[in-house]
């Protein structure tokens, strides 16, 4: 769980810990730059995380009946694929950044990728003393290897059947609170099984349904004391709201079903980098920037889904595999009532 959240930390933030002492000459070259950047690097890994939080909405194409319940504890994992590693940097679209060697367009890490080997930029600013100034620095490097090639999510989950085809959904992770972290998700769900209201439903050999669900992520990481960069009040803010809209089919036996169906997802992941930075030109002077950007990420997909649920009295276990911008998987283990 740890994992999973430092990931979504890291994937909202652009003060990674390996690149904070980066933050400082990056600013200095001019917000516009950092923001650009941050916006390439960040893409990837918030939009992943949005396909992983949007796993196993449900797990059967039937409604519950009037009463039923089902309590799931569920992880998923969004897949990271090469071209998620990297994007394409052109200096020509940056004001103050150039590369110290090489074209000036190449391919450099995004959060969840490696530079391997390392790359090196020239940033250029103005000391009002000393006149335009040079620094090379490192670019950030993502998690790389550390990944595992996944984006990890989880949550606890509940459902319950109000009857005639009906059955709403409710999934929640506690607030968390530490002394640097607060981070928060939730989200609800509405299952309609349109066989339930044709004639002789139980002659059907499926049942078939769709599915509207909400789910927001929000976070706050203080980085006062581990920024590297001094100034008051520093710290990241994420917003992330997703919606999923699911048409599923399932079979309808009384141990182990197979399900399916065709859904879309679109979302949205507004990070804000808040706070004073006083950020050093050159060696006598300093200039404090208040609340330097925000970035966000959007997805907008399709997305296949193939499962199966094994229902052992009480106990159940259902595990399931998305094809979509981020393919991903999960895996649940529910304890449910009818």
């Amino acid at each position: 769980m740890r994992y999973s959240f430092l990931i979504l930390v890291f994937c909202t933030s652009f003060l990674a810990s390996n690149a904070q002492n980066d933050i400082d000459v990056l600013l200095s070259a001019g917000v516009d730059d950092a923001q650009r950047f941050a916006n390439d690097y960040l893409a990837p890994g918030t939009n992943g995380i949005m396909h992983s939080m949007n796993s196993n909405w449900f797990n059967s194409a039937k409604a519950k009946p009037f009463g039923g319940f089902e309590i799931s504890i569920i992880a998923n994992a969004a897949l990271v694929s090469d071209e998620d590693k990297m994007f394409s940097m052109n200096t020509a679209d940056y004001n103050n950044i150039q590369f110290v060697s090489g074209p000036s367009e190449q391919n450099v890490a995004t959060v969840l990728g490696e530079n391997d080997p390392s790359i090196f930029v020239e940033v250029v600013y103005d000391d009002p003393i000393f006149g335009s100034q040079t620094a090379e620095i490192e670019l950030p490097q993502g998690i790389g290897e550390d990944s595992y090639n996944l984006i990890p999510s989880a949550t606890l989950q509940g459902a319950v059947g109000l009857g005639n085809g009906i059955e709403v959904k409710a999934r929640y992770i506690p607030q968390i609170d530490t002394d640097e972290v607060t981070f928060n998700m939730y989200g609800a769900g509405l299952q309609l099984e349109f066989t339930e209201w044709l004639p002789a439903d139980k002659l059907w050999p499926v049942a078939l349904s769709g599915i509207v669900a909400y789910s927001h992520l929000d976070s706050s990481y203080d980085l006062t004391e581990s920024s590297g960069i001094d100034g008051e009040n520093q710290r990241l803010e994420n917003n992330t709201n997703t919606w999923l809209f699911q048409l599923a089919v399932s079979t309808k036996l009384p141990v182990f079903n197979l399900y399916g169906g065709l859904g879309y997802i679109t979302g949205k992941a507004e990070s804000d980098l808040l706070g004073d930075y006083r950020v050093t030109d050159g060696i006598l002077t300093s200039n404090t920037i208040t609340d330097p950007f925000s970035v966000s990420s959007n997805v907008s997909s399709m997305r296949g889904t193939v499962g199966f649920k094994l229902k052992l009295g009480f106990f159940r276990l259902n595990g399931e595999y998305h094809i979509s911008e981020f393919d991903a998987f999960s895996l649940g283990v529910n304890f449910g009532f009818r």
